[in-house]
């Protein structure tokens, strides 16, 4: 169990409610990889009133089919539109200062369209707004929670930009999404268990691309995955988690061994280093040496549930 809401997301979060009633545009940024997961339920509440621009950031690293899924799903959404990018393609980038002015409608000749950039930590944020800058403004990083102030960046094509902190959320009700933002590097490694991540995204990687999966590693098969019978029994202290590799079909574990074994993490005397295999597949995904992946389509938004339906990964500290 993880808690982790640090105080200057906190401020964050008081920040940009008094800010939104100057603002015209909301433009969020999502990592195109994981669209829904990497969307902040607390923001789009905060946020309800406004037009907002969805641009999915890493295009480049995603799936060109899924993102165009991805595309027309929040197109379909009243007073929404989405691009897909890669924030450092000054080309790709030119379109957004229009789509703010589309989306802001009428205002007023002699000031420029104001637009509040959010997304969570780690999605491009910072990247994004230095590309429409055209000079390096906002400090990146590749690890979560760079940016800590509101930042304000006039840019060409009359947009002012209020740059947010990234902010997360106290609770993550959808453990698939949780993993997914850990596999990503949004959550910091430390946050939920750096193995189970790797043996959770090996299988699902093993679902939806099994050949990029066994190109990459050189793996004869793809082990298929038994389900636990007590996988779903009610544990005295809490509900069962679900079974994410039953749920994928693939044998996890198995994959991230085979991948360790051919990657350094042979011990002697045959020992596989488990922990060897899951820095390598992380890695690597994340550096998108597995080739253009996107770990959910819109397919795989979960149903609305009743509060308290759904277990928790997080507990608010």
């Amino acid at each position: 169990m993880l808690g982790w809401f640090p105080g200057h997301m906190n401020k964050a979060r008081r920040q940009i409610k008094e800010a939104l009633p100057e603002i015209d545009v909301v433009l969020e940024v999502l990592d195109a990889r994981l669209p829904y997961s990497s969307a902040n339920p607390m923001l789009a509440e905060l946020t309800e009133h406004k037009p907002v621009l969805k641009i999915l950031s890493r295009a480049d690293l995603a799936d060109p089919a899924r993102t165009a899924e991805w595309v027309a799903h929040f197109d379909a959404q009243p007073d929404t539109r989405a691009l897909a990018v890669t924030t450092t393609n000054a080309r790709e980038l030119k379109r957004i200062p229009k789509l703010c002015h589309e989306l802001a409608g009428h205002i007023r000749a002699d000031r420029d369209v104001r637009v509040m950039v959010m997304g969570i930590p780690n999605v491009g944020k910072s990247t994004l707004i230095n590309g429409l800058a055209g000079r390096k403004i906002a400090k990146t990083g590749n690890e979560p929670a760079v940016t800590k102030r509101q930042q304000k960046v006039r840019i060409d094509g009359r947009v002012a930009l209020i740059d947010t902190p990234g902010v997360l959320w106290p609770k993550i009700e959808d453990q698939a999404s949780a993993y997914r933002l850990a596999a990503s590097g949004a959550i910091r490694d430390t946050a939920i268990d750096y193995l189970d991540v790797a043996v959770i995204t090996a299988a699902e990687l093993a679902k939806r691309y099994p050949e990029a999966l066994t190109a990459r590693y050189k793996l004869k098969e793809l082990p298929a995955y038994t389900a636990n019978p007590e996988a779903a029994r009610v544990e005295a202290d809490g509900p069962a988690r679900p079974d994410f590799l039953a749920l994928a079909g693939f044998d996890g574990t198995a994959i991230v061994a085979e991948i360790a074994a051919r990657r350094g993490g042979l011990r002697p005397g045959g020992e596989v280093d488990l922990h060897r295999g899951a820095e390598v597949l992380l890695h690597e995904l994340r550096d998108g040496k597995l080739g253009p992946v996107t770990l959910e389509t819109p397919a795989d938004i979960p149903a609305p549930a009743a509060e308290g339906d759904i277990p928790d990964i997080t507990d608010t500290p």
